[in-house]
């Protein structure tokens, strides 16, 4: 029987180190949908095309090729862009890309299809309440915008990615207000999620009060 955990938040959260922890812990597959939008969001940079070109993009989703390695390196049309998908050129364009009804209807049918009878973990935006809206186990993981910069900032040192603090958080600020008043699918919390703040936690800390809560719906 499969077993579905969403994961849902704003951006710098830290979903993503610690839905890739979780997957490991628990050996659920974990399916990055930011990186799938991220993909979609190069692509078009690459082709030059729009946010407002529809029939460019529509023709761009009929061939685009997105490939999930299991070591979290991601694949566009053949090419390796795990970094190229989180540079700032990509940022400042992936949230206006990621409420085009298209490149939802698109990805939401990839990701369904990907998560069909498997023990599933996923994170974004909208897992909870779009996605996967009867997920066994929903989290809305959250923490402050200074805090959401600095591991930030320290994320993108650690791959190569020089930007300054006052840069990460004004975008992220910019990001949290565009994702939680856009029209489509907006950054909101499930009611049934369970709301963590991770401000003050370690990612240990976080990761073990998942589990917990994992083992409690287990349990039921």
């Amino acid at each position: 029987m499969s077993f579905v955990i969403a994961i849902d938040g704003p951006a710098g959260a830290g979903k993503g180190t610690i839905t890739k922890q979780l997957a490991e812990e628990l050996a659920f597959m974990n399916i990055d949908t930011g990186a799938m939008f991220r993909c979609v969001t190069l692509n078009m940079l690459q082709e030059k095309i729009g946010i407002e070109d529809e029939v460019g993009i529509q023709k761009l989703l009929e061939k685009i090729q997105i490939d999930m390695k299991e070591d979290g390196t991601f694949f566009l049309n053949g090419e390796e862009v795990t970094k190229k998908i989180r540079e700032n050129e990509v940022n400042n364009l992936v949230s206006p890309v990621s409420v085009i009804p298209m490149v939802r209807e698109k990805l939401l049918e990839l990701q369904r299809k990907i998560a069909e009878g498997k023990n599933v973990i996923m994170e974004g935006r909208d897992i909870g309440t779009v996605v996967f809206p009867n997920a066994d186990l929903k989290i809305y993981l959250d923490a402050t915008p200074e805090e959401r910069a600095k591991r930030r900032v320290k994320q993108n040192e650690e791959k190569g990615i020089i930007c300054s603090y006052e840069e990460v958080l004004q975008g992220i600020m910019d990001r949290d207000k565009r994702d939680s008043s856009r029209e489509v699918a907006p950054l909101k919390r499930a009611e049934d999620a369970i709301y963590i703040d991770s401000s003050d936690m370690s990612i240990k800390e976080v990761v073990a009060r998942i589990m917990e809560l994992v083992e409690e719906k287990r349990k039921k």
